[in-house]
């Protein structure tokens, strides 16, 4: 007999060996040394848009600013509705029968600890931003709310983290779970190379591997290096601004250059050193710097006022979801459109912009979870880490405004972004130490962020080698570092608001198609683990229950779309005598239920029976005719 603990595990290791079945003729299909219909036609735009940049940054400037205006007003409705399709798509996997699905071979364990997990999660995904909007955006939307907005400065203060809240919350990260789940059951669970395009082949099928694979994967490679300079150049932003703080530097731009140039050095030196000692080495210390500043300033600050802002936040994040999720000013006019454009389109197509890299990256640190692990894991621990961060970090600047005479705001009432940090950290103890801390820790999540931002552009460019060659590796960290300097060039942050919002719009289509093809192949998983299960059962029937009472089992068919699966079933007895009488019928009808195969014979001449299925309903037999 089969046991109860030893029965589940077998039909889903057969489901997956029905689905891996080629995996390591998958994992054989590799290129030369580059998938060059990827590489040059990616490089080629890349280098095109630097040149363009460095040589006439008045122009491009210009450029930039009338798409931007174009964009926006021809789309900034679809960037809210396709990031809020996003977050349905993840809060319906988090909850779905699929959740049991490993993403990976059934006995594979996590790669990662769950420290580990969650610190590369926490510096991949959100990095440099965190650090740089962190005090500046609660600051914005308090100083200048988004129009429509009124009421108390208490009211705009609580106003202004529900906003910030809902940037920085499970939109960002359910954009990031589209991509990584896609992508993690693709590599891991089917055997594919680390590749975008592999993620829609439920989809597509065999076009994955000609031109259409290319377009994705060219799509996702010009996405992802936009999205990584962006972060990038906000971080040279902030790093320069804390030099002039402590009287190092000015904030111009030959400073930013140079540190872009320096940092990108350190980055090429940890790229090389591999994803396991050189990115969990830097993670850890990031997460350890970041927690550090954290808690400083939560028990030097306003400790008990911020713990209660936070909770109240939440709370007013979650009351005011829906309506935030799909406010697109429309009834603000041309100012409307223009908050939208610096701040909710912004976001959601950086968060777009960076998917690839943030998928690819959390779907190959995410082996051995399951799909309920890895869309709550991601979902839930990283947003309320976020939540916190802004809770202390803006919270204490919002105090400081309210309630304790200001001076982090500018003398006109505008917020500095760059410098908003080390202002509010000037009010502190020891804020030369901590503000030299801070820029360390912008430093270290640039480096992590290029560090994989150019191994993933590695990996894209390579047909989904896993450990490309070298000079690749540097190839695209130079090139990140060049962009990032002709946007710096070209109009600053509000050039690289603009390149993440340009990028995002093609690769939300692919985001698009990839949620359809991750749903259809879930239901074909799940489908073969139904079948499984059924065989086994119907095994399980026939070695214990047929050999006991004598039972064949009938085969049913089984519907594929249908929300519920029949089991076997045996509908009826159809006895048949020894060699005294013909084939003959139970009377009355009677059923399984009505009978007991433990009764004795009659005796020595008693009829021999045999049990075989049938639906058939049995009528009785005339008094004449019964033996």
């Amino acid at each position: 007999m089969v046991s109860k603990e030893a029965a589940p595990s077998v039909p889903r290791r057969e489901a997956q060996m029905a689905l891996s079945s080629t995996a390591a003729a998958r994992k054989a299909m590799t290129r030369k040394e580059l998938a060059t219909w990827v590489f040059w036609p990616a490089a080629a735009i890349i280098l095109s848009f630097v040149v363009f940049a460095i040589v006439a940054p008045g122009a491009a400037e210009s450029f930039f600013d009338a798409i931007q205006s174009g964009i926006i007003n021809a789309f900034g409705w679809y960037y809210v509705l396709i990031a809020a399709v996003f977050v349905v798509f993840a809060l319906v996997m988090g909850f779905s029968k699929f959740g049991n699905i490993k993403l990976g071979r059934d006995d594979d364990e996590p790669q990662f600890s769950m420290f580990s997990w969650f610190a590369l999660l926490f510096a991949a995904g959100m990095g440099i931003g965190l650090v740089f909007y962190g005090v500046s955006e609660p600051l914005a939307h308090f100083a200048d709310p988004r129009p429509g907005v009124t009421g108390s400065p208490e009211r705009l203060a609580q106003q202004a983290m529900a906003q910030t809240f809902l940037h920085w919350g499970i939109h960002a990260w359910s954009i990031y779970i589209v991509v990584g789940l896609g992508i993690a059951y693709a590599v891991h669970r089917r055997g594919f190379p680390v590749s975008i395009r592999y993620a829609l082949e439920p989809l597509l099928g065999k076009r994955i591997n000609g031109g259409w694979g290319n377009v994705i994967d060219v799509t996702a490679v010009v996405g992802t290096l936009f999205g990584v300079a962006t972060s990038l150049g906000l971080g040279v932003l902030q790093i320069s601004s804390g030099l002039e703080s402590v009287g190092i530097a000015e904030p111009d731009t030959r400073t930013q250059i140079i540190l872009i140039i320096a940092i990108t050095i350190v980055t090429i030196f940890s790229l090389v050193t591999g994803l396991q000692r050189g990115m969990k080495w830097l993670s850890n210390i990031n997460l350890a710097l970041a927690l550090f500043l954290l808690l400083f300033v939560l028990f030097f600050g306003p400790t008990e006022f911020l713990m209660r802002e936070f909770v109240q936040s939440i709370g007013a994040y979650i009351q005011e979801f829906i309506g935030l999720a799909f406010n697109v000013s429309a009834f603000q006019g041309a100012a409307g459109e223009t908050w939208q454009a610096s701040w909710t389109t912004f976001y959601w197509g950086w968060w777009i912009s960076w998917a690839p890299f943030v998928g690819v990256f959390i779907a190959r640190v995410s082996k051995g979870r399951t799909v309920r692990e890895f869309v709550w894991g991601i979902l839930l621990v990283p947003t309320l880490i976020t939540m916190l961060w802004f809770s202390v970090m803006g919270g204490t600047a919002l105090y400081q405004e309210l309630y304790n005479g200001g001076g982090i705001l500018l003398p006109d009432g505008s917020v500095d972004y760059n410098g908003s940090l080390f202002a509010m950290l000037e009010l502190l103890p020891g804020s030369t130490v901590l503000t030299i801390g801070a820029m360390i820790l912008i430093a270290v999540f640039f480096v992590t962020s290029s560090d994989s931002g150019s191994l993933v552009l590695s990996m894209l460019t390579t047909g989904g080698d896993e450990s490309p060659r070298r000079w690749i590796r540097v190839f695209w960290a130079v090139t990140t570092a060049l962009v990032a300097i002709a946007l710096l060039l070209s109009g600053g942050l509000s050039a690289l608001q603009t390149a993440a919002i340009i990028t995002a719009l093609p690769f939300s289509i692919v985001m698009l198609g990839i949620c359809m093809a991750t749903i259809k192949a879930f239901r074909r998983e799940h489908f073969t683990y139904l079948r499984a299960t059924r065989d086994e059962f119907v095994e399980h029937i026939t070695t214990t229950i047929g050999e006991e009472y004598g039972l064949e089992a009938s085969n049913i068919d089984v519907d594929p779309e249908g929300a519920r699966t029949p089991l076997p079933r045996f509908a009826g007895w159809r006895l048949k005598f020894g060699n005294k009488h013909p084939e003959r019928h139970i009377p009355d009808a009677t059923h399984i239920a009505d009978l007991d195969p433990t009764a004795p014979p009659a005796g020595d001449d008693a009829p021999s029976y045999e049990a075989h299925h049938t639906d058939e309903i049995v009528q009785p037999l005339p008094e004449d005719d019964k033996p």
